[in-house]
């Protein structure tokens, strides 16, 4: 396996070194590949892992079938935001994005199929992208992060095509609304921005902190987490975890969580959210919290469903976040066990 380690390290320190790599470790993002059948991991080491679900969910898995398959250095710094097409997979690191071949990933050596940088306003300017959202009617890639904007990829060409402009502070999360072209974006400035890919216009703006039921001041007014489904949004962070109308740009849900939230997806008739603390929440539509299960980091950044309909066998949810570990469970009520760096 390839990792960032110090040149010409006698064994014994390669081997301390590698373990605080470990215990200081943090997993940012995850994808799932096409097949289903493996899971890619991004550190904050610009590492990037790729396990084998297939064999560590085989009824003849050993200890060896948790650990990856293949490491290689992706990044410079952090792995902040990975997502997967049919064929490719994106990762987003400081101001670059870069693209792999599924088909070459698991292949030791593997190198980038390209890179590319946004049109940043400075060639100083070199701020993280936090954030990345396939468009699949479009064939696009829309970026976000550090430098307060949207920013549009062809990926048929490569090129850049528009620069969606708003925000007033960095970029945390992004979510698609499937049957219109229209994206959401949440950020350090507390608002919810709703884009019409269409116009490149900004449609609606939801100023979360600004609610009373949904304000924490003590928490800031950040928006870590979004998800969309239909007319509805859920999101949180700084403020609490709310459910929206977006229609009427009305709350209608208070998740009753004081711990900011990272992470938030829905799931069948549930949302599954999580953040700082060990568990990942399972909440009914009405508010009610249906379960809390613990996994092994302190702290959750990122959740993944694998629902690729070639691999049933995979159906899983997996859990990362601040430790080189990534928790999965085979059904919503326990974790099952743990895959690592």
């Amino acid at each position: 396996m390839e990792r960032a380690v110090p040149h010409a390290v006698p064994l014994g320190q390669m081997e301390v070194f590698q373990a605080l790599q470990r215990l200081h470790m943090t997993i940012f993002s995850q994808s799932v590949s096409p097949c289903g059948k493996f899971l890619a991991a991004g550190n904050n080491y610009g590492q990037i892992a790729i396990f084998s679900l297939s064999a560590a969910l085989s009824s003849e898995a050993k200890e060896e079938s948790k650990k990856p398959v293949v490491t290689f250095q992706a990044h410079d710094g952090p792995v902040y935001s990975m997502v997967s097409t049919d064929r490719h997979m994106f990762s987003a690191g400081d101001g670059e994005v870069k693209a792999w071949l599924w088909a070459e990933i698991l292949k030791k050596g593997c190198k980038e199929l390209w890179r590319r940088q946004p049109p940043y306003r400075t060639s100083l300017e070199v701020p993280e992208i936090n954030a990345l959202l396939l468009v699949p009617k479009e064939n696009s890639l829309i970026l976000a992060g550090g430098d307060c904007q949207l920013h549009t990829m062809d990926l048929e060409t490569g090129s850049f095509t528009r620069a969606l402009r708003g925000h007033t502070d960095y970029i945390h999360c992004l979510a698609l609304r499937e049957r219109s072209p229209e994206v959401l974006s949440g950020g350090e400035d507390g608002a919810v921005r709703l884009w019409d890919l269409r116009t490149a216009k900004e449609v609606q703006t939801i100023e979360v902190y600004k609610q009373e039921e949904c304000s924490r001041p003590h928490n800031g007014r950040w928006i870590g987490c979004l998800a969309t489904d239909s007319d509805w949004m859920v999101c949180g962070g700084g403020p609490a975890l709310t459910l929206w109308h977006l229609r009427s740009s009305t709350p209608t849900t208070i998740f009753p969580l004081r711990a900011p939230q990272k992470h938030v997806t829905f799931y069948q008739d549930l949302i599954l959210s999580a953040g700082q603390g060990p568990c990942v929440n399972q909440w009914q539509l009405s508010g009610e919290l249906k379960a809390q299960v613990p996994g092994s980091s302190p702290g959750l950044l990122s959740l993944s469903l694998n629902q690729q309909p070639a691999a049933p066998e995979c159906k899983v949810l997996t859990a990362a976040g601040n430790s080189c570990r990534v928790d999965v469970f085979t059904n919503l009520g326990y974790r099952a066990f743990s895959l690592s760096f």
